[in-house]
């Protein structure tokens, strides 16, 4: 089963780095507030509902806003085309939250602004008593550095996959014990490959190994935190060297354009139809659903078919991403 108590963590990020990151926020909300309230025309009731505060809190930020000169006939600030493109995605995809996270250049690596975004918005978020389930991936292991380590009660953190056969910096294991860590919680790991060789071995494995009690803890997860691979990029395949390269041709063939969680998907969103999707040792889709909270993090342009795809096949209800994906997910969908 693969569970350890977490020891003390440490954090090198001093008083300072918080107040900033703390006066980034409040910035960003009161963008936000303002943007809905004098662009979008909604009540500062409804802004309070979308944000999460109370009206009081809204009435100040608006008046900040004010006072601070960001609102005359438009909203005066480098946070007002992020903001838009954050609303456009809630209202294309019925998101509950986007985040995007802005570029020194559109041909910079996505990958650091999105990871600092999702540590930021991971610091807040997570609270005790939560139980949360975990993928893995450069995006998610690169947001560790700038999550707020707190010691958390009852905090249980539940690997949704198995590891792999090389060790590697990247893999499920380290991610998710790493993330238990900096909140001095419970780490659940899945100590099996990530791709069995047969339905009956993934079965074994689940009712013999002690790996049921996981898949259990899935069904009552209060949020996911995932990020998903393209079909195109070749770490998709050689993560562990589970899939061959008849298995990447085999899964273009039938629509591939990415996976979550080793679950191949295309641009409907639909599971395609390869061997790999039941040999996985990995929650299934259907369970990662269930969760209130399903955060889905990831970006870059080899991507956006499969960001698309798991807009469908996963729901998000928060997605983090950059400015240059956030662009090409409207245009793909208003193309179309």
């Amino acid at each position: 089963m693969g569970r350890r108590r977490q020891g003390e963590s440490e954090d090198g990020r001093g008083e300072a780095t918080e107040h900033v990151a703390s006066e980034s926020r409040t910035d960003r909300l009161r963008i936000r507030a303002a943007w809905m309230y004098f662009v979008e025309q909604m009540t500062q009731n409804e802004i309070a509902d979308v944000l999460g505060v109370g009206r009081v809190t809204i009435v100040r930020m608006l008046a900040d806003a004010r006072a601070r000169n960001e609102v005359k006939i438009t909203i005066e600030s480098e946070l007002s085309e992020i903001v838009r493109l954050e609303r456009a995605l809630e209202k294309t995809f019925g998101l509950q939250q986007a985040l995007v996270a802005p570029l020194s250049a559109p041909n910079a690596d996505p990958i650091p602004a999105i990871s600092a975004k999702t540590g930021c918005f991971l610091s807040d978020m997570m609270k005790s008593g939560m139980r949360v389930g975990v993928g893995w991936g450069q995006t998610l292991f690169s947001s560790l550095p700038f999550i707020s380590a707190k010691s958390l009660t009852d905090f249980k953190v539940i690997s949704l996959l198995g590891g792999v056969g090389v060790v590697r910096r990247v893999n499920p294991a380290e991610f998710a014990w790493r993330f238990a860590q900096i909140f001095q919680g419970d780490g659940y790991l899945m100590p099996t490959p990530a791709v069995v060789d047969s339905v009956e071995t993934k079965i074994a494995l689940i009712e013999r190994c002690g790996l049921q009690e996981i898949f259990e803890m899935a069904d009552v997860l209060d949020a996911v935190l995932l990020s998903v691979g393209g079909i195109a990029s070749a770490t998709t395949f050689s993560r562990g060297g589970f899939l061959k390269e008849a298995d990447r041709e085999a899964l273009l063939a039938r629509g591939a354009v990415g996976d979550l969680l080793f679950h191949f998907f295309d641009r409907n969103g639909d599971l395609v139809d390869h061997p790999v999707n039941s040999h996985v040792m990995s929650v299934d889709v259907d369970r990662l659903r269930r969760a209130p909270i399903r955060i889905l993090t990831s970006g870059g342009e080899e991507k956006t078919e499969a960001l698309l795809g798991a807009m469908t096949l996963i729901a998000p209800t928060i997605l983090i991403t950059d400015e240059e994906s956030a662009r090409r997910m409207l245009e793909a969908v208003s193309g179309s």
